[in-house]
C-alpha cells in the first residue's frame, strides 16, 4: 500500500517535471503545445474517491500553473478532467463491476476504447484551457485550431507512452 502511494507520487512528480522542463518549451507553429501531464490524470485508478480525484487534479494543475506562469488555467482544466473522468470511464471502460479498481490503459480498456476515452478528456482539457487563455469565445477559430492541433500532438505522445507501458 505505502509502496503504491510512493510510486504514484513519483509518477506525479515525473509528469510535472517533464511538462515544466521539456514540454512547456515546445511550441510548434505557434499553435501546438503538448500537455502530456493530462495522461497522469486520466489514468488514475477508478476506485479513488471523487474528492481525492478533484484534489489531485487541482494540485497537479496548480503546480504546473506556478511553473508555467498561467494563473489557474491548468488547475481549472485539470479539475474539469478529473471531474469528467469517472463518467467517461463508465462509457468507455470495461463493462465489468465498477466497484473494482481499474487503471485506464491500453491493457484494461483495449487500445481503441482507451484512445477514445483519452481523446475526449484531452479535448476537454485543451478546450477549457484555451478558452481561459483567450478570455472569451470571440477568438473561437484560434481556440478550436489550438485545441485540435494540441490535442492531436498530445494524443500522439499519449499513444507512445501507453505503447511503451503496455510492452512492460
Amino acid at each position: 500500500m505505502i509502496g503504491s502511494i510512493l510510486k504514484q507520487i513519483g509518477i506525479f512528480a515525473l509528469y510535472i517535471l517533464v511538462q515544466v522542463l521539456i514540454l512547456n518549451n515546445i511550441l510548434f507553429f505557434g499553435y501546438i503545445n503538448p500537455y502530456l501531464y493530462v495522461l497522469f490524470l486520466i489514468t488514475l485508478p477508478s476506485n479513488i474517491s471523487r474528492t481525492s480525484l478533484l484534489l489531485i487534479g487541482f494540485a497537479m494543475g496548480l503546480i504546473i500553473d506556478i511553473f508555467s506562469g498561467t494563473p489557474g488555467y491548468n488547475a481549472f482544466a485539470s479539475v474539469l478532467v478529473t471531474y469528467a473522468a469517472p463518467l467517461l470511464q463508465k462509457m468507455f471502460g470495461p463493462r465489468e463491476d465498477h466497484d473494482i479498481m481499474i487503471i485506464p490503459s491500453f491493457k484494461s480498456y483495449r487500445i481503441g476504447m482507451f484512445i477514445q476515452y483519452a481523446l475526449v478528456l484531452v479535448i476537454i482539457h485543451h478546450f477549457s484551457f484555451f478558452i481561459i487563455e483567450y478570455g472569451s469565445l470571440s477568438h473561437i477559430g484560434s481556440i478550436l485550431l489550438k485545441t485540435g492541433l494540441s490535442s492531436l500532438f498530445t494524443m500522439l505522445l499519449i499513444i507512445v507512452v501507453e505503447t511503451f507501458k503496455s510492452k512492460r
